[in-house]
Formats: structure tokens, sequence, C-alpha cells
């Protein structure tokens, strides 16, 4: 299970609504915000952010109106993780808090488990 705050919801549909166009976002269920681990940068994994379709085997959360898709090995990685979204003068972004990391790079889109 993973948690989306109200502020990264409504960032991402927002984002959403303009990468696919209004109408095609309200009327389709299957789509969504994807979240993955690969491996790579400096720490070992990487997040991946990005809107898709739903795919075979996908875990479904909805948070706040917001549908995110996570592929099962990711799952195993981002169990019991935050999305939120910060907006500031020094600082704008989705931050993932994950309780599996055992560290993170310093740009905090790397980590270790």
């Amino acid at each position: 299970m993973i948690t989306v705050t109200e502020a990264a919801a409504k960032k991402a549909q927002l984002l959403m609504q303009d990468a696919m166009g209004e109408e095609s976002v309200d009327a389709d269920a299957e789509h969504g915000l994807r979240m993955q681990v690969v491996g790579g940068g400096c720490s070992g994994f990487q997040y991946n952010l990005g809107f898709d379709e739903l795919r075979s085997g996908d875990k479904v959360f909805e948070h706040h109106g917001l549908k995110v898709f996570i592929d099962s090995r990711s799952t195993l990685y981002l169990a019991g993780s935050t999305l939120d979204y910060k907006d500031g003068l020094m600082e704008s972004g989705f931050k993932i808090t994950n309780p599996n990391a055992r560290s993170e790079c310093g740009c905090g889109e790397s980590f270790s488990v």
C-alpha cells in the first residue's frame, strides 16, 4: 500500500490533463500515474513517475481521485511509501518518502535497500 497526499494527487491530475487532454482523462478510467522502481542511479535503484495505461498484473491504488498503477516488482520496493508534492521558492516537485530505503543519494531520486 502506498499513500498519495492531496497535494501530489492534485498536481499529478493537472499534469495528466495537460499531457493527455482533459476529456480523455475524465472519460478514461484506464489511465493514471505509474510509479515504478528500476535499476540505476547512484544508489542502485531509482524512481520513475509517468502517465500510463493500466497493464496486466498492476496493483491499482486510488487517492484523492488519482489512480496509481504499480507493477508487482515495484510494489515490493514501494510498500508503505508516501508520494507528496512540494511547491516552494527553493524547491518544487514530487517527493517519495520510502521506509524501505536504507540510504538515498543527495538528490533523493536514487536509493538502496
